[in-house]
């Protein structure tokens, strides 16, 4: 959509299985703007990708008239900025304190690295370490907790659809910030399931969250974007078995 993007090119350097480029993407399609998208082989990156995000290195970044944004939620917001009109979706409410809660849940969604200090329940911190772990106790610890963090979210829904409507968006009456945050990962909460045994948007414990996550499904922005389930289980059964492998080998060594 030339009118809407200003005629200026817009290209996004993303990785297929990435949730961040996936947030990028969903942004750029909710928006109904036309775009580039480049594939980035992160083990072999390229030029384009060190000379336009020099400092981290990573995806996703976007290319918008010849200016770089890196981040995704960066992005996102820079998008929601930059291409503001009727018609065109709004991400973030006019309102500074609902700002300031959404900017709030889309932090929790990320969190900090996992350490074995850290008793946070960020979604993302949490859900990795289930990946990472080496023991069963491990693995019940990081479960514990990214169940932690489903509940908060769960609670946080409930108190955006009391206070937004009951559009059943954390953005109240459309798609918003922590929907864009948080939906990026949906396609890999989709794929662990199989791979960790936890079903992390169980109706069972949080209804209002398993229904938000078909509705992001059904979005037409998000069928655009979202990577195959398919490849994503067998991405997810290769990092399970890493950590697996590691715990064996130092059995092994010890026993030595």
């Amino acid at each position: 959509m030339e009118g809407a993007a200003g005629g200026r090119e817009l290209k996004v350097l993303g990785a297929w299985a990435s949730p961040f480029v996936l947030r990028v993407r969903v942004a750029l399609h909710l928006k109904g703007l036309d775009y580039e998208y480049v594939e980035v082989d992160l083990a072999d990156k390229g030029d384009l990708l060190l000379a336009t995000n020099p400092v981290h290195k990573k995806v996703p970044v976007l290319l918008h008239g010849g200016k770089t944004v890196c981040e995704s939620m960066l992005i996102v917001e820079y998008l929601d900025e930059a291409f503001r009109g009727e018609g065109l979706a709004s991400f973030l409410p006019a309102d500074p304190h609902r700002r300031a809660v959404a900017r709030f849940w889309a932090a929790y969604v990320d969190g900090e690295p996992a350490s074995p200090v850290c008793v946070c329940n960020q979604l993302l911190s949490s859900w990795l370490a289930i990946y990472a772990a080496r023991t069963e106790e491990e693995k019940a610890v990081a479960v514990a907790r990214t169940l932690g963090a489903v509940d908060a979210l769960e609670g946080a829904l409930t108190d955006a659809q009391r206070t937004g409507g009951e559009k059943g968006w954390f953005g109240g009456d459309g798609v918003g910030l922590v929907d864009l945050a948080l939906g990026g990962f949906v396609p890999a909460i989709q794929a662990s399931e199989p791979t960790t045994g936890l079903r992390i948007a169980d109706p069972a414990r949080a209804p209002r969250l398993a229904a938000w996550v078909d509705r992001f499904c059904a979005l037409d922005a998000a069928k655009a974007a979202m990577p195959p389930i398919e490849r994503l289980v067998e991405m997810g059964r290769k990092r399970m078995a890493e950590p697996h492998a590691a715990a064996t080998a130092t059995d092994r060594d010890a026993r030595k």
